[in-house]
Order: C-alpha cells, then structure tokens, then sequence
C-alpha cells in the first residue's frame, strides 16, 4: 500500500493504483506510437487499457459486495499490473460461501460480456472473434472478448485465482478445510510447473505465470498450515509473557532505549495500569521526525486499540492481524495486560508444535 495512491471511494470501499500501474499505461503508449505515429492511436490505446481495468474494478466489487452479504469487510481494492485484488479482511470459513464470493467476479465479467455482445448484435456491429486482435477491430467487441478470458483465466483450479477458491470450496464440502487448502495448492502448483514446461519452449509469458501461481499456492498451504497447527490453542499458550511496557508519560528518548537493548520493537503504553495502544515501531519512526525526544509516548501513540482476550482461540489472532494491519497485539485477562502476541511468534510456535509432532 505504500507504493499506491488513492483513486477514490465507491460503496464503502477504497480503491488505490500501485504506481508500477503507469509502466502499463507508458507501455502501451509507446507500443501505440510506434505503431502508427498517431497521438490517436495513443490515446485509443490508453482509453482501451482503462476499460479494461475498469472491468477488472467490477470484478474485484463482485468479490467485496458478496462477502459483505456474509458480513465480511473489504479493507480496499488495489489495481496492480496483473490485475486488481480486492483485500477481504478475512476468508469466509463456509464452504459455500466461499464459493459464492469466489464465483461472484467472474460472473461480473460474464454479465459485462454479455451485454457488450446484445449491445454489438443489436448494432450489428459483431465481426468473428477471430479478426480481432488486441489493438485492431471493434474497441467494444475486443473489450468483450476480454472479459471472456478474464472469465476463463480467474476460473483456472489455482491460487490465487478465483478458480482455486472455488476448488477449495468444493473439496471442503468433502473434508476439511485444511486438507482442502493442501489438495487445492498442490494442484495449483502442479499447473504452475506446467506452464513453465510450456513457457520456456512456446510463450515466455507462461513463465511469470507459472511464478505467480506457484508463490500464490505456496502462501495458501502455508497459511492453513499454520491455521490447522493452532487450533483449538487458547491464545495465552502461545503469547509472550517478558517483555517492556512503556507509560504514556515516559519520552521518546526512553523508547529510544529499549528499541536499542532489547530485540523489541513494539510496546504496550499504559496510562495510570490502563492500556491505552501499542507503539510501533513505524510510530516511533514518525514521532522521532517530528518531534523531539523529550516529547511523551501518549503525544505519538496512535489511539485506535486492539488486542485479544487470553481465553479466545489463537486461530482468531489472524482476523485481528487483519483488522489492525500490525504486527503485534496485547493480549489481556480480565482487563489486565498479560501478554504480547505476533506474528512471528505466532509462527514460531507453530514450528515447534510442528517439530514436536515429527
């Protein structure tokens, strides 16, 4: 999110553009002019390429307005290079409505498809598909052939395309939701070795493919591993019980200290026993620049709180990591701060537990 800038806020939801989003729009330019010379063809060029992500922000809309019905938040939609992904604050955990919500995009492209093709027929303005090309025939006409193959690629059985969601989904009404996730990313990775094969002998483009589907295979098993290894744990087995508090009154030097003494990097403030947040590293960064060290934790402290219930399963620390877009959480008993937890630990527990299964 740092490399991206906002476009705007539709339904509820942010929409930002990764800046490596113009080296396509600068592509496709240069690619224009070198064609024909013509600031026209430039301009039709980019107009084509914005229609297309207009689509591909339909689609990712299709994902976020289905997972709201099941009360699931979209965090933002982010337009990138390779297409745009709409960040749900968490996965369904039903099977079927994981379905739905991963079926729910490609069918926004089958509806776009659709009414591009009444509008051509009704026009009489459709040529055969096969005189199309991605710069030449009817703008519309390349658009809807377009969304067909968005349809057809995002259906492909692999994350993190729609198509291994949907499998997931599938498998999980059979077995569970772990398991599930394992036979999805195996297959996934299995068609990921398979356009390499086809890319480094016929389309080199099958290679970054084949890398994206493989990386997005590897982060699913990776994450129900994970999920799977913690479940039904309360969190209080698993938090870390030594670490430095810091008060609200104590000064920016004092954080200073700790950062440097000790291998932590964010602390719980408390104010008269009271929690009030945690100071991040990255707040400690920002109140460092703009202020002196004398100046107090509570004046940088950013006062939006989270943190997790000792008794609550640890699984659910992954929602909460989420939610708040940190990396550690204060974990509380009756009100009282009793721990820390992170993400790392959180992973580091699991390969321990892993260890001492083996």
């Amino acid at each position: 999110m740092k490399a991206s800038t906002k476009l705007g806020r539709l339904a509820g939801i942010d929409i930002y553009m990764h800046f490596s989003f113009l080296l396509i729009l600068l592509w496709v330019a240069y690619v224009s002019w070198q064609r024909s010379n013509s600031l026209m063809s430039v301009l039709t060029g980019l107009l084509f390429v914005l229609l297309i992500f207009a689509c591909v922000v339909l689609h990712e809309y299709g994902h976020a307005l289905a997972a709201r019905r099941y009360g699931i938040k979209t965090r933002d939609i982010i337009l990138l290079p390779i297409g745009g992904v709409a960040r749900l604050e968490r996965i369904p955990t039903q099977p079927l409505q994981e379905l739905w919500v991963a079926l729910a995009g490609p069918a926004v492209n089958i509806l776009i498809a659709a009414a591009l093709f009444i509008w051509l027929g009704l026009t009489a303005t459709l040529a055969p598909l096969e005189q199309l090309t991605l710069s030449t025939g009817s703008m519309l006409e390349r658009l809807m052939a377009v969304n067909l193959f968005m349809v057809v690629f995002n259906l492909l059985p692999a994350f993190p395309m729609d198509g291994g969601r949907v499998l997931r989904a599938l498998l999980a009404t059979r077995t569970t939701h772990a398991r599930a996730t394992r036979i999805a990313a195996r297959i996934g990775q299995a068609m990921a070795i398979l356009f390499g094969f086809l890319g480094l002998f016929y389309y080199p483009l099958l290679l970054l493919i084949a890398l994206f589907i493989w990386m997005g295979a590897a982060q699913e098993a990776r994450l129900a591993k994970m999920k799977s290894a913690v479940g039904g744990l309360p969190i209080q087995q698993a938090m870390i019980t030594e670490f430095q508090v810091l008060e609200a009154s104590d000064t920016l030097e004092r954080a200073v200290d700790l950062t440097l003494a000790s291998s932590q990097k964010e602390f719980p403030v408390v104010n008269n026993g009271r929690l009030e947040g945690v100071l991040t590293q990255q707040d400690l960064m920002h109140a460092l620049a703009q202020r002196n060290r004398s100046s107090t934790i509570g004046e940088a402290l950013q006062r939006r709180l989270f943190s997790v219930d000792a008794r609550e399963m640890l699984e659910s620390v992954f929602e909460k990591f989420s939610e708040c877009r940190c990396r550690t959480l204060p974990v509380t008993l009756e009100g009282e701060l009793v721990g820390l937890v992170t993400l790392e630990n959180v992973g580091e527990y699991v390969r321990l537990q892993s260890a001492y299964e083996g």
